[in-house]
């Protein structure tokens, strides 16, 4: 039993690594934008957004509105 305890501790750290390597995948190519300030612009303006566009579509379907 005490392996299975073990075994069960292990899986919000594989969790945090695994989401930890996504975001950091997704974001490493992006930095280098971040250097000149056109694009620097131009990339926070596109999260800012998209972000917005999520907010609004998912309010629009869960009838938030």
């Amino acid at each position: 039993m005490q392996e299975f305890f073990d075994n069960v501790s292990r899986y919000p750290r594989y969790l945090i690594s695994f989401t930890y390597g996504i975001f950091y995948n997704a974001i490493e190519p992006l930095v280098p934008l971040l250097k000149k300030p056109s694009t620097a612009i131009l990339l926070i303006s596109a999260v800012i957004a998209a972000f917005m566009g999520l907010t609004f579509t998912l309010r629009a379907m869960l009838g938030l509105v």
